[in-house]
């Protein structure tokens, strides 16, 4: 270890012996607590100094799986009833589908009625719903299986 960081786990092992010293008085529990966050503090500006900050990760701001694709095709796994989040209510039909490329995701069937069951194909596009979770996909009606929005 002290080759790969060289000795700077030695200077910092003396940093510490020379930070952490135990009083003899009550207040030693509180005196112990804030040198080791002084220690830790100091070891985490030497390693800074030495090696530059962390590199940050960037991070992806959406994990669906439609993401820069226009439309999958997919086959129904299920059917599912699902509730908003306040303050909205209701009963939303949705379907877990298992889209072309393997991945599972809940689409929210648009409109008033369906004919989809289990295996059904549907046309599947993106488009969360913002008052349900977990659904990031909208299915297509009137493309292969699922019938056109029927009208009142």
């Amino acid at each position: 270890l002290s080759a790969m960081f060289g000795g700077a786990i030695g200077r910092c092992c003396s940093m510490l012996q020379q930070l952490v010293h135990l009083p003899s008085t009550s207040t030693a529990v509180a005196t112990l607590h804030t040198s080791s966050v002084a220690a830790r503090n100091g070891f985490l500006q030497f390693i800074h100094y030495r090696n530059g900050p962390p590199e940050r990760r960037a991070r992806s701001k959406d994990k669906s799986a439609i993401t820069g694709f226009n439309h999958f095709k997919g086959i129904v796994l299920k059917t599912v009833i699902r509730h908003p989040k306040k303050p909205n209510s209701g009963n939303r039909k949705c379907a877990i589908v298992r889209l072309s490329t393997g991945a599972e995701v809940c689409a929210y069937i648009p409109n008033v009625g369906h004919n989809l069951q289990e295996h059904s194909q549907v046309m599947v596009r993106g488009g969360r719903r913002r008052d349900l979770i977990s659904v990031k996909a909208n299915i297509i009606r009137g493309k292969l299986d699922c019938a056109p929005a029927g009208g009142k």
